[in-house]
């Protein structure tokens, strides 16, 4: 008869692998960026792999044209596409490590 808790052990055991995987994954994140643009590259944001932005460019000719809200609604659009970008970085990275396997609360 076999033993039902070798099982387990091996179990457990990939489990770990699989934990310290992810969690080096995420510590490498900070290290991998996305960008995002919004009106033809009048804003362009950056954010990282921990979902930070960390940086911005705006093309000076926005700033003169006097349109606060016109540039206010390029910097949402950029940043919300640089941070989906980051996501599904990151969302990729992680299914690397799952083997596709969906884990809830990852990302």
């Amino acid at each position: 008869m076999k033993n039902p808790f070798g099982n387990m052990a091996n179990i457990m055991k990939q489990a770990q692998a699989m934990q310290q995987q992810m969690a080096k994954v995420q510590e490498e994140a900070a290290n991998k960026t996305a960008t995002g643009s919004a009106g033809g590259g009048t804003v362009t944001v950056t954010a990282n792999g921990a979902m930070q932005l960390v940086g911005v460019s705006i093309n000076p000719e926005a700033v003169k044209a006097d349109d606060v809200e016109m540039l206010q609604d390029l910097i949402l659009a950029a940043s919300n596409e640089a941070l989906r970008k980051a996501h599904d970085m990151m969302a990729e990275e992680m299914k690397a490590v799952t083997g596709g396997m969906n884990m809830p609360g990852l990302l």
